[in-house]
This record gives structure tokens, C-alpha cells and sequence, in this order.
């Protein structure tokens, strides 16, 4: 599976649950007929047009299950828009700005300034823009996005008091009280045209201003003739449209939109999209067919790649794979003792290599959320009240002897004087999932604690986590899409938990949220999840982020196994002169949101090849 469609269907199970919306019987993906390259390897470098040719592979559905429709991107998304489980759905509906991770700044797009000013962000929108049928994009196109959103039971309407648009060209969202998060909501929202969406805004606002909801039986129903809602086409604000006429199972083509915006410091006419999955993207690639690709390959494949002449881009992707524990199953991980020792007799750097190579880092701070954003969010005081877990089986061994556990011979029993032998879940389609989900088998095995391996198909998997139907399993940690650590709380202690697998009909990994820490008294971590991305207080915001963190630390609800760099092969010389440098600032985006290369590609520094 494709770690960019993946990642996809996992947020999407994740918003599913944070906003109770009604699509929880997302079309399951549908293998792909492996994509056949358009051009031998000889001819590959043979640039159509003015601008030149760009050549990507991404996984996309076809119709009837693949659709046009974008409402909600990317936070409430409706499932299996075509292009929008990638990166490349952003060059044809733009958001109003891009987030440079590294200087934590807005790269205004669609919009021409943002402003703050108590509770009111306001933002005004460039003059000018137009829509691909050539109607023109103004406020009312923005009041149609956030009204379609509060359809879509977006998170976003938690924060908000109302919408307004006082002329054009502005754009005002008022907050009930001030929130960080709504900045990342607001200007990172994929724009929608009102001349296809509008008829689904003009119902939300109407049962908004007279005080219904979506629970409603009026706003179900909007809820899903929304989701339904099946246009023949996208309406394109970007600098490219969809050359329809192109769409195979195998492959689609991307043209230039002459109406949109950037379009003109776009050094590429045409995007050919290979459709594929990692087996079927790779031979693309070992024939040069493949320009640059985002899924995540195996190690072996990713040292071919390279002695072939690809560059390997290793941005971050601020999350990874972890270790979930059935709390409501195994009393004795009740423990934070336990579980710290867990944490020590794991070799994080070596699971992290076997499964991904230079691009699966050992974690160093264990707060929740990536390391990448700690320094950024937790003062020097706060970091150093961390334990860094450092791999140390003799101490986990001590640890575990404290906690009522034993040897007996090679093995480990636990306090009750069962055998310490639990089975792990994992989703046996994602490579790099399986290989961190083997490799820490063996390792905990050969500790002491015999794991057995259970493999689950991706569209299964989550669901048995959801439901509770496991013992220890293999899940995501942080947050590929969202730069606060509002949102990685979320998924660290909530989205596989009671408040929100409870919508799948579990209770998850089971674990309570109110409850008593040493060092930290009685909390309500819910609520201090909240306080972490609310408030008008920037202090007190990120000191309950910096207390969250040291509490995760402390508590390892969860324990992150590794956290994931891109492993993406970039081509340089054949169809594009150079991909940006390792040092670029933009490759400390995520490499599944505001992605280096689509940027690059947006603002004209990426460059067509010579002919």
C-alpha cells in the first residue's frame, strides 16, 4: 500500500471519529492494475512541451469508486477524491496558503494577507482569481468551504461562532474563543467553487442561523447527499486541471490551467501520473519512468534506486509507527513501570532500520509528538524532565523484577505466574509496518516475552483496534498532516481510545484518561488536550503542550517504535534539472502535507531539464 493513500485512510478513520462524521463505509481501495510505463527507459528525458513534462506515481481510484469530489480537504475529507490521497490534488484546488515547517510561516497562495485580531481572523483574498470555467473566486467561494465544513461535522466548528464575507475579496471567521488550531483549519483548507458546492452551503447555513445541528435529521440528510454528491469534474484554482479524456486505471495526465493561479511560474506544462501501489510504482522507477515518488520503499529497493542515479529525500514525516497496548486485556501493563520497561528493552535505532533503512529514527524525547517540533513547543526545563529511554535490557529486566514479574529460564511470568506471550496486530500490507511489527517480535522474544505475529489487511486492521479486538498492536504516533501538537495528542490518547473508537462500537486500547500520575497529581487529560489548542494565553498554551509531553513520557499510553523519514526517490537530469538540495528549509516540511516538491513545483524553483 502507498504510505501517502494510507496515511489518507488512516486520518480519514481518525476525523471520522474526532467529528462523529457519517462516512464510516469509506469505499474500501481497490487493488490497481500495475501501471505500464509510457516510454522506455532510453526515451525517458524527452520533455513535451514548452515547459516540459513531469512524471509522478501516486495511487488513485477510478469512477465509479474514484470521485470528484473534494469537499472538506483535508481535514473532513470525503472519501477516494481522485488525486486527493496524494500531494497532487493541491495543484489543482489550492489552499490560501502553504506552512513552511521550519520557520513556522504562511506562504500566502490564494490569499492575498491573514490577520488575527481578538477572536476574528480575517483574510483577504487576491484580486483577480478565477475559477477554470472562468468565473471568478471570492469570498463567497470561502463562505461555501467553511459551511460545507460544518456539514462534514468538521473539528474546526468546535471554535466556531460564525462566518461572514463584508465584501469580495474578505473573508472573516470569528472564533468562539481564540484557538491556534483554526489558523491551520482556515488557511489550509482546499477552497470549493460555489458553482457546485454552493446549493450544499446555502442548506448548512440555514439550519445553522436557525439552531439546528447535524445530528439532526435535516443535517444527516445534508450530511449525506454532501458525501454522495458526485460532480463530473473538478473546477480547478490551481495551475493545473485534469486532462479527463487521459484517465486510466493505469495512468492520468495533469495540464496546464491557464486561468489559475501560479500558473505562470510553473515550469511544467504537463504531469503524468502513474496509478499504482508500491509494487507497482517501483518498476517505474528502476526504469527511470518515475520522476519522484513518496511511497514507502523497502530498504533494498531504496539503495537500488540509488545506485541508479535517484537522490533519496528524507524529509520528516512527524509520526510512526508504535506499539499499542489493550489496557481492558492485559492488567498487567496497568503499570507505567511496566511499560517504561518495555520501552527500554526495545532497540529502537535497529527496529527503525529494519524496517525503513536511514529514513526509521529512533525517537529521543518520547513526548507524543515528533522530536522535529519539541524544541519548538517544550522550554529547556521541560525537556530535561524527560527520560529518554535509552536501550538497556538489564534495567528493563530490574524494572520488570520490581513490578512483580519473573524469570523462569529465558522467559518472563508475570506477577500472576502466567507466561508473558501476547500476540501483536499489525496491518500486513504496509511494508513498513510489517518489518518494524517482525522485528520487534523477535526482539521481544528473544527478551523473554513471546510474541506471535498476526497480519490483518489496512482496511481491517484499525478497525479491529477500534473495536478492542486485540492484544497488542502496531498503529500510528504523531501526526503526518498537522504541525501543532494539539493533534498528536489526539491520536496518541484518544482517536484508537474509548471517546472516539467508541463510534466504531469498542473501547479501543482502553485506557483512562482521568486518572492519577506520579509527579502530576490527579489530571483530566482530555481537557488539558483541549487546553493544548485553545486559548487566547500563548504561555499557557504551551505549557500545557510542555506538560502533556513530559505526562505521555512519563505514562507511555502508547510506545512510538520509530519515527518516519521519507525514503523518496528524486530524479535529477532526465525531466527536471535539479530537486531541492538536502538543506533546503522546505524539506523539513512533512512529506504528506505542504510537500517540498509541490511547492517547489508552485513557486517556480523547481526546473524543467534542458531538452
Amino acid at each position: 500500500m502507498s504510505p501517502t493513500a494510507a496515511l489518507q485512510r488512516r486520518e480519514l478513520l481518525q476525523l471520522i471519529g474526532v467529528s462523529s462524521l457519517g462516512v464510516a463505509g469509506a469505499s474500501v481501495v481497490a487493488g490497481c492494475t500495475p501501471a505500464e510505463p509510457k516510454s522506455s527507459s532510453s526515451a525517458a528525458g524527452k520533455a513535451a512541451g514548452s515547459g516540459g513534462e513531469f512524471h509522478a506515481g501516486t495511487l488513485y481510484l477510478v469512477s465509479p469508486q474514484g470521485n470528484y469530489n473534494c469537499a472538506g480537504q483535508p481535514f473532513v475529507k470525503v472519501p477516494n477524491a481522485i488525486l486527493f490521497s496524494g500531494n497532487y490534488g493541491d495543484l489543482v484546488m489550492l489552499p490560501s496558503a502553504f506552512y513552511h515547517w521550519k520557520e513556522q510561516t504562511w506562504d500566502p497562495f490564494l490569499m492575498e494577507s491573514h490577520q488575527l485580531q481578538g477572536k476574528t481572523h480575517t483574510v483577504t483574498i487576491r484580486s483577480g482569481l478565477t475559477w477554470s470555467d472562468g468565473t471568478r473566486l471570492t469570498s463567497k467561494d470561502y463562505l461555501t468551504t467553511f459551511w460545507c465544513q460544518w456539514a462534514m461535522n468538521s473539528p474546526l466548528w468546535s471554535y466556531v461562532e460564525d462566518l461572514d464575507a463584508p465584501d469580495e475579496q474578505t473573508f472573516t471567521l470569528t472564533m468562539k474563543e481564540p484557538a491556534p488550531v483554526v489558523e491551520r483549519y482556515l488557511l489550509h483548507s482546499n477552497i470549493l467553487p460555489t458553482a457546485q458546492y454552493g446549493k450544499f452551503a446555502d442548506r448548512a447555513e440555514a439550519l445553522f442561523r436557525k439552531g439546528d445541528s447535524t445530528s439532526s435529521s435535516q443535517g444527516a440528510k445534508l450530511n449525506k447527499d454532501l458525501v454522495s454528491f458526485a460532480p463530473d469534474r473538478y473546477l480547478a484554482s490551481g495551475p493545473f486541471d485534469l486532462d479527463y479524456k487521459t484517465i486510466t486505471n493505469t495512468q492520468l495526465s495533469l495540464v496546464k490551467n491557464p486561468r489559475g493561479y501560479a500558473a505562470d511560474r510553473v515550469n511544467f506544462d504537463k504531469i503524468l501520473i502513474y496509478n499504482g501501489e508500491t509494487p507497482a510504482i517501483t518498476p517505474l522507477v528502476l526504469s527511470k519512468d518515475i520522476d519522484y515518488a513518496t511511497n514507502g520503499f523497502p530498504v533494498a529497493s531504496a539503495k537500488q534506486f540509488e545506485k541508479i542515479g535517484y537522490r533519496i529525500l528524507r524529509p520528516p514525516t512527524y509520526s510512526g509507527p508504535a506499539l499499542y497496548m489493550n489496557f481492558g486485556k492485559l492488567e498487567e501493563l496497568a503499570e507505567p513501570s511496566v511499560r517504561q520497561a518495555l520501552n527500554q528493552a526495545i532497540d529502537h535505532r535497529q527496529n527503525g532500520q529494519a524496517a525503513l533503512g536511514d529514513s526509521g529514527q529512533p525517537p529521543k524525547y518520547f513526548t507524543g509528538f515528533s522530536d522535529n517540533l519539541v524544541d519548538v513547543w517544550m522550554a529547556a526545563d521541560s525537556k530535561q524532565q524527560l527520560s529518554s529511554y535509552d536501550h538497556d535490557q538489564d534495567a528493563a529486566a530490574r524494572t520488570l523484577e520490581k513490578a512483580g514479574w519473573k524469570r523462569s529460564g529465558s522467559s518472563w511470568q508475570l506477577p500472576n505466574g502466567k507466561p508473558a506471550a501476547y500476540e501483536l496486530l499489525y496491518p500486513s500490507d504496509y511494508s513498513d509496518w510489517s518489518g518494524a511489527a517482525k522485528d520487534l517480535a523477535e526482539q521481544l522474544t528473544r527478551f523473554g516475552i513471546k510474541i506471535t505475529l498476526h497480519g490483518v489487511v489496512s482496511t481491517q486492521q484499525p478497525v479491529d483496534v477500534t473495536k478492542g479486538n486485540f492484544q497488542l498492536a502496531i498503529q500510528s504516533w504523531g501526526n503526518s498532516s498537522q504541525p501543532y501538537p494539539y493533534f498528536s495528542f489526539v491520536q496518541a490518547f484518544m482517536t484508537y481510545n474509548y471517546p472516539i473508537a467508541k463510534n466504531n462500537g469498542g473501547r479501543g486500547m482502553d485506557y483512562a484518561l482521568q486518572r492519577t500520575v506520579p509527579g502530576f497529581g490527579r489530571v483530566d487529560i482530555a481537557t488539558l488536550i483541549d487546553r493544548s489548542g485553545s486559548g487566547a494565553d500563548d504561555n499557557a498554551i504551551r505549557a500545557n503542550i510542555a506538560k502533556l509531553g513530559r505526562l505521555f513520557n512519563a505514562e507511555l499510553p502508547i510506545i512510538p517504535l520509530f519515527e518516519r523519514l521519507g525514503n523518496s526517490p528524486a530524479l535529477d537530469g532526465v525531466r527536471v534539472e535539479r530537486f531541492p538540495a538536502d538543506d533546503d528549509p522546505l524539506v523539513q516540511n512533512s512529506l504528506y502535507a505542504d510537500n517540498v516538491v509541490i511547492l517547489s513545483m508552485l513557486s517556480g524553483e523547481l526546473k524543467a531539464a534542458a531538452k
